[in-house]
């Protein structure tokens, strides 16, 4: 009977014992992830690659004349035709970014009824940009943007004239600059862009001297709608 009732106290006396000691454990409460936040693109490389439609104009054309001095004559016909190129930039995260693009041109018909220029030009130009969101996210972070941008560089012109006087076909450089705008659809890796591009020419020639061969177009306008694809490496 003794051995009975030693064995239930000490079996009452390790229960208690046992609430007393896991009472002094702290209680900790199960782990939360808490998930990354997404701050958008934070800066990187990536290649481009545009297809477009232009529109060449300028105000008036200098033809070959013999023994007249090459006149100045108006311009009354635009030139059509299209370009494709392909370009490497860097965009920062911040809303700014810049490459550099060579893009091949072709157009055709800018004249008067007399003559008519077909132009094969390749321009090589180094851009810069600004990118802003058109919802609440960040630059560079997903979904509608816009941009503008500006371009500095020079142009490889070949042309072929056609008119009432002989004048040779020709090829010359010639500086060029250019002013950009368009909206963007950010898909994460790639980016949709359908923009404007304008790109000024203080001269497109066919680099030959004297009155009887030069034939020349002053102060041209090339006016493009462009589709470009972005595709980004990191």
């Amino acid at each position: 009977m003794r051995k009975l009732i030693a064995a239930i106290m000490v079996a009452g006396a390790a229960l208690v014992g046992g609430q007393a000691i896991a009472a002094d454990f702290p209680y900790y409460p199960p782990v939360i992830e808490i998930p990354d936040v997404d701050y958008g693109v934070e800066g990187g490389l990536y290649l481009r690659g545009s297809l477009g439609a232009n529109l060449l104009w300028a105000k008036d054309y200098n033809p070959a004349c013999p023994g007249c001095g090459a006149p100045t004559l108006d311009i009354t016909k635009s030139g059509f035709g299209y370009s494709f190129g392909a370009g490497v930039g860097y965009e920062t995260g911040t809303g700014l970014r810049a490459d550099i693009t060579l893009d091949h041109l072709y157009n055709d018909g800018l004249g008067d009824t007399d003559y008519s220029l077909k132009l094969r030009s390749t321009i090589l130009l180094a851009n810069a940009y600004y990118d802003f969101s058109l919802s609440d996210h960040a630059a560079a972070s997903g979904g509608f943007g816009a941009y503008v941008g500006a371009g500095l560089g020079g142009a490889y012109n070949q042309t072929v004239v056609t008119g009432p006087l002989a004048t040779p076909d020709g090829n010359s450089w010639a500086p060029a600059a250019a002013l950009m705008a368009g909206v963007t659809y950010d898909m994460g890796s790639v980016v949709a862009d359908l923009g404007y591009r304008g790109i000024y020419m203080p001269q497109i020639s066919n680099a030959q001297i004297g009155p009887s061969t030069s034939f020349y177009v002053n102060n041209a306008f090339i006016h493009e709608v462009r589709g470009t694809l972005r595709y980004r490496f990191n």
